[in-house]
């Protein structure tokens, strides 16, 4: 598992079979301190989220299987759960989003 922001929502007019009515977010994985890590990637939301939560990801093999109703989907990440407190010190992730 990984800790991410999403930064805002994907629109796609194409979907891969499986994958119709999945909501696709756009997120910024994030280091143990809270920092921007590498570049944004797309991810399958399995929950309901959106632009400015601080969330918990997978990817690989356990992203595709982390939809609920399929399980062979062409999808590197999936969105799996809200971060509801990440201190670093003083400093809370989830309320800086």
């Amino acid at each position: 598992m990984y800790l991410a922001r999403v930064t805002g929502r994907v629109v796609a007019t194409v979907h891969a079979d499986g994958l119709t009515g999945v909501p696709l977010q756009w997120i910024q994985p994030l280091d143990e301190d809270g920092a921007p890590m590498g570049a944004q990637r797309v991810a399958c939301a399995a929950i309901a989220s959106g632009p400015g939560d601080l969330v918990h990801f997978v990817d690989g093999r356990e992203a595709a299987l982390a939809l609920p109703d399929e399980t062979f989907v062409p999808v590197d990440a999936a969105i799996i759960g809200y971060v509801e407190q990440a201190a670093i010190g003083a400093r809370d992730l989830a309320e800086e989003g």
